[in-house]
């Protein structure tokens, strides 16, 4: 295998994965270099976690941190015509997908001399390092939007990371974090590109539930697109790997409250196009500014996906129709399974398809905001 670097996807300009970086000279994001795949025969078995997929990292790393993260149930339930599959990434550790990138990055960063991170997130992230973090030894800090949901902000502070509530909007957290970023290793699950080495597991997982298929159709909530991305990029290798015959579509759903890519998407272009934001009761995707809208953009475009957007009400109602049937995701979350409703109207997915929806989080990050929403 080739020896991997990190690459600018504007320029093709390459660093060395041994010089701690989260960005490039010019301050634009990275990527590592695309993986060759693997096989089934490559997989650990009898590594109950997202690291028995260790031989699809770029480098090899000698002692991960982990609490067990990956490995969650794909749960099969029927939603009107359809009888898709929730994957429910609430059961990572620290209850969000997240714990997939951040487990992979902690461990790389930590293998290369890194022991102190500073990060910037409006909750799941912001718990998820926290918790890796702590279990990796590491002190961390997190900036979070003042108006982030106390719940989260209480459980980033149970596992020992230094807090700093940042007033404005979701994108002041970040500038504010990069502002500190001379004094600490500024370790952003939207900027580090490792992050996106942990949550492609995501795909090899899928792939592995349905008995080494790809699934027709995943649908991700995206907000900065970490996720979907990872998706993206694991079904590329297994697909480079000769594992699957063809790439599933992939689905990008978000609140039309905060939907910068749906819009540009929907408008045929891949650099941002100006549409109204307020607040929405999905807090996890409420970025204005993705900051690697050209790769997720790409990503659907390459799949043959798309995406969808969601009013507030679709939200709430599917919520409360997941709760019923005892999936108690947070608001964020309902927005995949929201996006199954109007897909399947307007014929873009079907009853004989092959669909995953992602229900990235637990309803207990926002406990009495989805108590409020579902009586």
């Amino acid at each position: 295998m080739p020896t991997a670097s990190y690459v600018d996807p504007r320029n093709g300009q390459l660093y060395p994965l041994d010089q701690p970086r989260w960005c490039s000279d010019e301050r634009t994001p990275l990527l590592v270099t695309p993986g060759t795949g693997i096989s089934r025969e490559d997989i650990e078995g009898r590594t109950r976690s997202l690291w028995r997929y260790r031989a699809a990292l770029p480098v090899a790393i000698k002692q991960p941190i982990t609490l067990g993260e990956g490995c969650t149930p794909l749960v099969q339930q029927g939603w009107g015509e359809l009888r898709p599959f929730f994957k429910l990434e609430w059961f990572n550790p620290t209850g969000s997908f997240k714990d997939r990138g951040s487990a992979v990055m902690l461990s790389f960063l930590r293998q290369i001399g890194i022991s102190a991170i500073l990060e910037d997130s409006s909750g799941n992230g912001g718990s998820s390092m926290a918790g890796l973090g702590a279990a990796g030894g590491m002190r961390v800090k997190i900036l979070a939007p003042a108006s982030t949901s106390p719940a989260k902000i209480a459980q980033v502070r149970a596992y020992g990371a230094t807090v700093q509530l940042v007033e404005g909007p979701r994108e002041e957290s970040e500038a504010e974090a990069i502002r500190q970023s001379s004094q600490t290793f500024y370790a952003s699950h939207n900027w580090q590109p490792f992050f996106l080495e942990g949550t492609k597991s995501l795909a090899y997982e899928i792939w592995e539930d349905l008995g080494f298929r790809a699934p027709d159709n995943v649908i991700v909530p995206v907000g900065a697109g970490s996720s979907l991305l990872g998706c993206a990029f694991g079904f590329r290798e297994l697909l480079k790997a000769g594992q699957i015959s063809k790439l599933p579509r992939l689905f990008a759903a978000q609140p039309l409250n905060c939907s910068p890519i749906d819009a540009s998407f929907q408008a045929g272009v891949d650099t941002p196009v100006a549409r109204e934001v307020s607040r929405t009761i999905a807090e996890g995707t409420a970025i204005k500014n993705p900051l690697r809208l050209r790769e997720i953009i790409a990503a659907l475009r390459e799949s043959g996906g798309g995406t969808v957007a969601l009013a507030e009400d679709e939200i709430v109602a599917v919520l409360r129709r997941l709760a019923r049937q005892g999936l108690f995701a947070e608001p964020t979350s309902a927005s995949a399974a929201a996006a199954l409703e109007k897909l399947s109207a307007a014929g873009l997915i079907k009853a004989n398809e092959t669909t995953v929806a992602v229900l990235t989080g637990t309803g207990l990050k926002a406990a009495t905001t989805v108590a409020d929403l579902v009586q």
